[in-house]
């Protein structure tokens, strides 16, 4: 594995990070872990009633990725969430359950349906989103990005667009020595 990128589906910011990724990973035959984050987890379980629906449909896929991870399934897993990002964010749709379904349909993963509404995969998110929380945190959200050789994860990076090829092969190719450099705490500027 490559990179092991932990994620929240109902985060726009981690989208546009995750299809950096994906681009990175074509250009250079890299392998992605895809892993659970949850927000709901992060802010303790306080979700307001307008996000309740989508953090719900969140958790369900969440739970998905963690048994398609146990399966060693990381390529199916990265199909799904690319389905459920296309369904949701790059279409301006909030996440839901139907979306979820959709793209369960959509990536062909029918065989592995019932992991949306299995509670004992929610134990596999809770170490999930723990591990990518003390790799990185605290103060950080999704997503978090990890290299296996690397001590530690990072937040981010957060990416207001997806960098074409070239700049996206040159925040890759600058971002790994930081992610390797014992030394390395952050970078980070204020959102406008």
């Amino acid at each position: 594995m490559d990179a092991i990128f932990f994620f929240d589906p109902v985060c726009p910011w981690t989208w546009r990070t995750s299809r950096w990724l994906a681009s990175v990973a074509e250009a250079r035959d890299l392998s992605i872990e895809w892993r659970a984050f949850s927000l709901a987890i992060l802010n303790g379980g306080d979700v307001p009633p307008e996000y309740a629906e989508a953090m719900t449909a969140s958790g369900r896929a969440l739970r998905l990725v963690e048994a398609l991870r146990a399966e060693g399934r990381h390529a199916d897993a990265g199909r799904f969430y690319a389905e459920l990002g296309a369904r949701t964010h790059d279409a301006g749709n909030p996440l839901s359950a139907d979306l979820v379904a959709a793209a369960v349909e959509a990536a062909g993963l029918d065989d592995t349906a019932t992991a949306l509404d299995d509670e004992r995969w929610d134990e596999a998110v809770h170490r999930s989103h723990a591990l990518a929380y003390g790799s990185a945190g605290p103060d950080i959200g999704s997503p978090v990005l990890m290299v296996p050789d690397a001590e530690r994860g990072l937040h981010g990076p957060i990416l207001t667009e997806v960098p074409g090829p070239d700049d996206a092969l040159a925040l890759w190719d600058h971002l790994l020595p930081l992610l390797r450099m014992p030394t390395f705490h952050e970078i980070k500027r204020g959102r406008r």
